[in-house]
């Protein structure tokens, strides 16, 4: 989401804020996904929007649709929409994620 961010806001984000936000929404895509519990995603929120102070939620404006897009034509996207996400056993990458948890994790983004 990070890159889609960058490209979505005509670059008006900084590289870091946007990667903060995408961290964030990995971590809500690896708990719709079922790799890693609520619990887990507060722990990331308690890092990168407590402790470093960073934003964790998509800029008002944007539209899912367009992200998802942008999402599909990332350079990690091997088989369909990639991810990089926790999980069980860490962080791992996970291709060929459907439409479909990627839009719910969206929703629960603020916007």
């Amino acid at each position: 989401l990070g890159h889609a961010l960058e490209i979505g806001t005509g670059r008006r984000l900084a590289h870091g804020e946007a990667v903060a936000i995408g961290l964030m929404f990995a971590a809500h895509l690896a708990h719709v996904l079922d790799r890693i519990p609520l619990e887990r995603v507060d722990q990331h929120f308690a890092v990168v929007g407590e402790e470093y102070g960073l934003a964790t939620d998509v800029p008002a404006g944007l539209v899912a649709d367009d992200l998802v897009a942008l999402m599909g034509r990332d350079k990690k996207a091997l088989d369909g929409l990639t991810f990089v996400l926790d999980g069980p056993v860490g962080v791992e990458v996970v291709a060929g994620v459907a439409e479909g948890p990627v839009r719910v994790a969206l929703d629960r983004m603020t916007w």
